[in-house]
């Protein structure tokens, strides 16, 4: 017997969900972005379900490598570009994209032999500030790259800070960049998964969609649902324990639930180790035995606790979905005041993890 937490991927579900991008920017090309181990699906399971897309969006040279080494021969852009001139030249190399957003990159350009011109995405703040040239050097830019041997093509490039909160949205950032390009006849990369689904005048020649491939929404007020995803991870584990509880009784660290009727708790083998958030509160929806239920008390590190009075069929083993089909990953988030991404991300090793 084994400890009956597992976390199940449908590769299905990450293949319908870029196919979902495709058919809401079909005039795109659009990098399939899987970073942080394809955001805690696997790397290698993400890129096969992804085979067909038009290119990879990643951040280590390690993870664009083994992307070659399975077989994926289209466009891989490094979107933190390269960490050193090494890498320049590996980069070169296997024919990968690069991001540049700071002199170094500008100057490793200029001074490294390569095996091959580089495809270049320059990126441009335009009000991010975390990387990228000021925007208002794009000019300059595309010329000092246009006359280097070592690039072959340059794509321009932003990213935008508020294009899932619709109150403050795009165009003070599109502007900016609309200004500083004006007249350069050039690529255009601006789309993230919440630009892509909300403003179709972002979409240009590449979005780089991340989160909606694995079936959780950009949005706090458009479901995953509504975007025609399906969720990518289920995170699944049974009842181990079974407990009876009269009015006034408490529940778990802290005493932080009391019951304020006969009461059936029911024990769940998933704790904050295994990547299921500590600070979710009692109220956090669950799926036991088909039926949608709440956490209550608090998540401990192995385990944590639900609420089972109303259900009599739901005894020890039967199946609890934490997330996936029944219990949408951003209703938890949601609950727990994160995001899906975090959820996704978080689930730790100790939790083996099955195809679909």
């Amino acid at each position: 017997m084994t400890r009956p937490i597992k976390a199940i991927v449908h590769s299905k579900a990450i293949t319908h969900n870029y196919n979902q991008v495709k058919q809401t920017a079909p005039q795109s090309r659009a990098f399939a972005v899987v970073k942080a181990n394809a955001y805690g699906h696997g790397l290698e399971r993400a890129a096969k379900a992804l085979a067909h897309a038009d290119g990879f969006g990643i951040l280590e040279i390690e993870g664009a490598l083994a992307l070659r080494r399975w077989g994926m021969q289209q466009p891989v852009l490094l979107l933190e570009g390269v960490f050193s001139q090494s890498e320049l030249i590996e980069a070169a190399r296997q024919d990968f994209t690069v991001a540049i957003h700071e002199p170094n990159h500008l100057t490793w350009l200029e001074q490294t032999p390569l095996a091959r011109p580089l495809n270049i995405f320059l990126k441009l703040n335009t009000g991010m500030n975390r990387l990228g040239f000021p925007a208002e050097q794009a000019r300059d830019l595309v010329a000092r790259l246009s006359g280097l041997s070592s690039v072959a093509s340059v794509t321009l490039m932003a990213h935008f800070a508020t294009a899932d909160e619709p109150a403050k949205g795009i165009e003070k950032q599109l502007t900016r960049f609309q200004h500083a390009t004006e007249g350069l006849k050039l690529p255009i990369s601006l789309a993230n998964s919440a630009a892509t689904f909300a403003y179709p005048q972002t979409r240009n020649d590449w979005v780089r969609p991340g989160i909606v491939l694995y079936g959780a929404t950009p949005f706090d007020d458009r479901s995953a649902k509504d975007l025609g995803l399906q969720a990518a991870m289920t995170l699944q584990s049974q009842l181990i324990s079974v407990q009876h509880l009269q009015p006034g009784d408490t529940v778990g660290y802290g005493a932080a639930f009391t019951a304020d009727r006969p009461m059936r708790i029911g024990v769940v083998a998933c704790g904050y180790a295994d990547g299921y958030p500590r600070h979710a509160p009692a109220g956090t929806p669950v799926n036991v035995a088909g039926q949608r239920t709440r956490v209550v008390g608090r998540v401990s590190m192995d385990m944590l606790t639900i609420d089972i009075t109303d259900f009599p069929q739901a005894q020890i083993g039967s199946p609890v979905e934490l997330w996936g089909n029944e219990v949408p990953i951003d209703d938890v988030a949601r609950a727990a005041g994160t995001i899906g991404y975090e959820l996704m991300c978080a689930v730790a090793p100790r939790v083996p993890i099955h195809e679909g």
